[in-house]
């Protein structure tokens, strides 16, 4: 028992010695990204969308087209951009996306968080408004399984009396 115990202290005292070495040398850090420049993943149901935002005049590109030519619909076009235009740094801001996967809104939906997530990188300072505006959040609902003895998920077959 006394020689473990000095086993210990032995081992206690070289890991002590040990320590302050490995706190002059850390391990090399990953480096954080370009001032300004920020890239991130959204997803929202079956979409997923990469998203690539540095500084520049405001140009949105969605895969390869411009928000308008991608999203016809008016909601889609303004819930994927309301992190900038919420921050105000829609015009400050060049933005590319892919996405992939889902419909029109899921995508717009997908397309939101990555644009939130890549200005949250960008300008840290924006992570605070981004938090309480709801853009950094995931929005986790899926479509609901279809049920046996019912139509869909939940409405059930048409009943006839007759």
């Amino acid at each position: 028992p006394e020689g473990t115990a000095m086993n210990h202290e032995t081992i206690t005292t070289e890991t002590a010695a040990e320590a302050p070495a490995a706190e002059a040398a850390p391990a090399a850090p990953a480096a954080p990204p370009v001032a300004g420049n920020g890239a991130a993943v959204g997803r929202r149901k079956k979409a997923t969308a990469r998203a690539r935002i540095q500084p520049g005049t405001g140009k949105v590109t969605v895969n390869g087209r411009t928000l308008d030519r991608y999203f016809a619909n008016g909601t889609d076009r303004t819930s994927a951009m309301e992190p900038l235009a919420d921050n105000g740094a829609a015009s400050r801001y060049d933005v590319t996306v892919l996405v992939t996967g889902g419909g029109r809104s899921g995508q717009a939906g997908a397309m939101c968080l990555a644009i939130a997530r890549a200005l949250s990188l960008a300008e840290p300072s924006m992570r605070a408004t981004l938090r309480g505006d709801g853009s950094l959040t995931r929005d986790a609902r899926r479509k609901e399984r279809k049920k046996y003895g019912r139509r869909g998920a939940r409405r059930g077959f048409q009943f006839s009396k007759r």
